[in-house]
């Protein structure tokens, strides 16, 4: 004899018959919402992602999508966690390209795409790969991904200040902004400031010699990796 079942025996034998059946009605709707609750965690797992979804929309052309909420998002989805470790084939991307086999620099950044979509890195490596292959659909396609991807970081602040750092979700990111605006990186220190954390990058700009200091929130790395 289940609980239920016990409970709607005990209760006709001391309760008037009046009042059995709402008593019943009561347990039905008890076991319904069980029910429901069970199928909940299901229901949960089939729901896409936030990543996901701006993932299929970008794949399917549109460009219109925030892409910092691209990347904001890929940090907290289940992909992620999910995701296999890629370095072997970032580096063989890049040694590929290199030495002009542009086949297989796509197939390794290919790789990288598809576990990480948000990685710049690959995303320019296809957009030069494509381009030398004279495949302009799809050089343009990842040329217009890593822009749009670059200028959320840059959109994010000026880098001038703590308060106006730029948000980045990896310290990679820091070292592209740096090397797409052509400066030199140098020392690097930890800031903390209003319980925030911040990188200061000391860079050299070849043109004039100068040094040009740049803040980085990495409060999103130190979430997600130091915890």
């Amino acid at each position: 004899m289940d609980e239920q079942t016990g409970f709607a025996v005990v209760a006709s034998a001391i309760m008037p018959k009046k009042h059995i059946s709402f008593v019943l009605g009561l347990l039905l709707a008890a076991a319904a919402c069980a029910a429901q609750k069970q199928e909940e965690p299901g229901q949960a797992q089939d729901k896409q992602s936030q990543y996901a979804s701006l993932l299929e929309r970008v794949n399917k052309g549109d460009l219109s999508i925030d892409f910092q909420q691209l990347r904001f998002s890929y940090m907290d989805s289940p992909e992620r966690h999910k995701a296999k470790d890629t370095s072997d084939q970032e580096k063989e991307m890049w040694q590929a390209l290199n030495r002009k086999d542009y086949k297989k620099a796509i197939d390794n950044a290919d790789v990288v795409l598809a576990n990480q979509f948000v990685s710049l890195d690959a995303h320019f490596v296809e957009y030069r790969a494509y381009l030398e292959l004279q495949n302009a659909s799809l050089s343009d396609f990842h040329k217009s991904v890593f822009s749009g991807l670059l200028k959320s970081i840059t959109d994010s602040g000026d880098g001038k200040t703590p308060k106006t750092a730029y948000v980045v979700i990896s310290t990679h990111e820091e070292y592209v902004l740096l090397n797409v605006r052509g400066l030199m990186p140098g020392r690097q220190s930890l800031v903390n400031e209003d319980g925030h954390n911040y990188d200061l990058l000391e860079a050299r700009d070849p043109q004039n010699n100068q040094t040009v200091k740049m803040y980085f929130n990495v409060d999103i790395p130190f979430k997600h990796y130091l915890q």
